[in-house]
């Protein structure tokens, strides 16, 4: 595969109704048995709030139950740690977890080059088939690596109640009317937007928006295969930035902020009813919910995706998304992908989709979705023309860390639009 990861979701992708397998025990269960010796299996994610940590010791438990000899060890870390340090640093010592979780584009492509990852493709090829498109970006030369359990768009999560004592009756369609919310929200007492700049991550979202918005397609997918971005929309996407933080949108602190771990975080802010808002992936409702005094979702919760800007080049049906998967080390016992394969499952998925954890990539448990919101998240994913991946993994590590580092400086009043696409064009230099 070359570097266009941009993912085409074409209408109703999100409802194409594809055949699921459904694996009521694992393939290799008996074959385990038959070995005559135990296996543990270690099992690394990022669950550490909301519903999906016990959705995940659940399944860990219901597959040792089904597959006598075989013990799995599975543990949640924060996201962040774990894509930035533990993973890597795990991978390249030779001592790294079985099954962990493993994100699309760049970095697969890395850990694939490095002969760290299982070919799958021969292994569970019915799991596979039963996500339909969405395996395309775990896919490196035509051959499967990992296998997505969960895939949405962003959008704004917000408090339908604040929206609402701050006077403003629906959610906003361009960025004008998202500025005018943001100026309804101050002057109702309110934080307008939460984000978690801490983390840095959730700060370049924004930009990325703004490139996908500022950007034709076509524009979008030449720079993921060349890595040149010389075009000017990506500083217009710099500039379109600066001018929104100028309004000072965010919370006081946000530079601080982390993402989602703690009442303070930005999604604690939106779930205690600090802030109005928080631009963010599918995943946010249990992550929200997670965060409130009674650990359930708030009714107050609303989902509308980032509006449009008028008059740019970008389309305005465009998405910015991915996903989450996992994938097998490659001297991982075979058990790991029976693992895997019960993690895909029909039964599993409709208990990921019903926790509220996020939108289940095999498309018959989408129907278990019972949060609204991810109801409207689905329907936006169906609904998008294309579905660009979160640029930093998209452009691969080094050169998503540079532009990442540019962003935040933007933030925080360090930098410039110009010094972000000075500093992608820099790194990736040093990949050519």
């Amino acid at each position: 595969m070359n570097r266009r990861s941009i993912v085409r979701v074409a209408a109703g992708i999100a409802a194409a109704g594809l055949a699921a397998a459904t694996l009521a025990a694992c393939a290799g269960g008996g074959e385990s048995a038959e070995s005559g010796g135990d296996v543990t299996i270690t099992w690394w994610h990022n669950a550490t709030s909301g519903p999906l940590p016990a959705v995940w010791e659940e399944v860990a438990a219901e597959f040792e139950a089904a597959n006598p000899g075989v013990k799995v060890e599975q543990t949640g870390y924060q996201n962040e740690e774990l894509q930035r340090t533990l993973i890597p640093n795990a991978l390249a010592s030779g001592d790294g977890p079985d099954l962990f979780q493993v994100w699309p584009g760049g970095e697969i492509r890395d850990q694939v080059s490095n002969e760290y990852l299982m070919e799958l493709d021969d292994v569970i090829p019915e799991t596979i088939a039963s996500v339909g498109a969405t395996s395309g970006p775990w896919q490196v030369d035509g051959k499967t690596y990992g296998v997505p359990f969960t895939f949405g768009i962003e959008g704004f999560w917000y408090n339908k109640d604040l929206f609402e004592q701050a006077g403003i009756s629906a959610p906003p369609e361009t960025l004008d009317e998202l500025k005018d919310a943001v100026e309804a929200l101050k002057g109702a007492g309110v934080a307008p937007i939460a984000v978690g700049a801490g983390d840095k991550w959730p700060a370049a979202h924004w930009w990325y928006q703004f490139a996908l918005h500022s950007c034709s397609p076509e524009t979008l997918t030449q720079a993921a295969a060349d890595y040149d971005f010389s075009d000017p929309c990506f500083e217009q996407a710099g500039d379109e930035l600066e001018t929104f933080i100028g309004i000072d949108p965010f919370q006081e602190g946000f530079l601080g902020t982390p993402a989602q771990t703690g009442a303070g975080s930005s999604a604690g802010l939106v779930a205690n009813g600090q802030a109005a808002m928080e631009l963010m992936g599918h995943w946010n409702a249990g992550v929200i919910g997670g965060l409130t005094a009674d650990q359930e979702v708030p009714e107050f919760l609303g989902w509308f995706p980032f509006p449009a800007i008028e008059g740019s080049n970008g389309d305005p049906k465009a998405a910015l998304g991915g996903g989450d998967g996992f994938a097998c080390a490659k001297d991982a016992p075979k058990e790991c992908a029976d693992l895997l394969a019960f993690i895909l499952s029909e039964d599993v998925q409709k208990k990921f989709a019903a926790s509220g954890s996020g939108i289940p990539t095999v498309s018959a448990a989408q129907a278990s979705l019972e949060d609204p919101n991810l109801k409207m998240v689905a329907e936006g994913l169906a609904a998008s023309s294309f579905v660009q991946l979160w640029l930093d993994t998209e452009y691969g590590t080094t050169v998503g860390n540079a532009m990442n580092e540019g962003i935040v400086n933007l933030f925080a009043g360090a930098g410039t639009p110009a010094d972000i696409v000075t500093k992608m064009q820099d790194a990736a230099a040093t990949l050519k």
